[in-house]
């Protein structure tokens, strides 16, 4: 008796409730599906089924079984299927999450190439500097900067970026420039606030092998990088943000780094997603794809590690917190992360 037919015999007999409809829907002979239900209540050493004129029910033994070669042959069939997917061409709608100002530094001018590799997967991009809740608003996964704490969501670090402290040519010939942290106190700085507690961020700067955070004075603040950078290109004050975003303004002149020497550590950027059993090959190839272009940008102060375990928060302007998600073990190309509490 082949074990895995009898039970899809069986699950056939009692969904159709009748022997007959059973066997054609299996294209087999009526007395094939009689015989294997009972070479199976042989093998179990107990009846199934009722079996009358009228009608066919489940004794308790058989509810039991029903319920597990349900469940069993979902299983296989949904194996089958993934199996099936992962040799198809990839397709899908992705949903994603991620700072506008880093998009289109990095993402926007590859989008052609992505249509070319995996024409049959649809993109839609959400851009904004304020964290979405991945789980809530449905977005299959998002693109974080800075260090992530608190959630349970599974990651993948694909790059880290450098922040660095920059002024206009305007600001600097009105102020002057500042050689050291200490000489902060006399400028002025546009200040760049959470997306997740509204409150200005610090300034942060490696002085002598030790990070040192600066509360900065300022007139204007926001929270939103662009907005941010013009803040800085109409001499309103200095800026800290990634040297990738700024790269084509430092290019022209329009902006000018300080205190090169006391730039703090690279911070790490991460794509995340919740975690699933099923995550489609649509999102797969897509987190694949960024981390291949991150790496070749530029703009990442190195190659980073595909796997870690992030600890401590640190927003960073352009930065999204990552949002909640459901606790499970990361698959074979992630790592475990939580989530930013800045």
């Amino acid at each position: 008796m082949n074990k895995l037919q009898a039970m899809a015999t069986f699950v056939r007999i009692v969904e159709t409730r009748s022997f007959t409809r059973a066997a054609e829907s299996l294209g087999v002979p009526r007395s094939s599906v009689t015989t294997t239900l009972k070479q199976l209540e042989a093998h179990l050493g107990t009846p199934l089924l009722r079996r009358s004129t009228r009608s066919l029910n489940l004794t308790e033994p058989g509810a039991l079984y029903y319920e597990r070669c349900r469940s069993i042959l979902a299983d296989i069939a949904a194996t089958e299927g993934e199996i099936a997917s992962s040799a198809a061409a990839p397709k899908g709608r992705v949903r994603v999450d991620m700072p506008g100002a880093l998009a289109r530094a990095v993402l926007v001018p590859r989008l052609t190439e992505f249509e070319r590799q995996y024409p049959d997967i649809e993109l839609i991009l959400g851009l904004s500097d304020r964290p979405a809740d991945l789980i809530y608003d449905g977005i299959d996964c998002a693109i974080r900067s800075g260090e992530l704490s608190d959630s349970a969501l599974v990651a993948r670090r694909i790059g880290l970026l450098q922040w660095i402290t920059c002024a206009s040519p305007l600001y600097l010939k009105t102020h002057g420039e500042p050689r050291s942290v200490q000489d902060l106190s006399a400028h002025l700085a546009v200040n760049y606030l959470s997306g997740t507690t509204g409150r200005p961020l610090d300034w942060r700067f490696n002085v002598d092998g030790e990070a040192v955070c600066v509360p900065m004075a300022s007139r204007f603040s926001v929270n939103e990088t662009e907005a941010y950078i013009h803040c800085a290109l109409e001499g309103l004050g200095m800026v800290q943000l990634s040297e990738l975003i700024v790269k084509p303004y430092l290019a022209t002149g329009r902006l000018k780094e300080v205190l090169a020497h006391q730039r703090t550590k690279p911070m790490p950027v991460s794509i995340v997603y919740p975690y699933s059993r099923q995550t489609s090959a649509a999102v797969q190839c897509f987190v694949g794809w960024v981390a291949d272009i991150f790496g070749d940008s530029g703009g990442t102060a190195q190659a980073a590690s595909p796997r870690s375990r992030n600890t401590g928060s640190r927003q960073q302007p352009g930065d999204q917190s990552s949002s909640s998600g459901a606790s499970k073990s990361s698959d074979a190309f992630s790592a475990r992360i939580r989530r930013s509490t800045k």
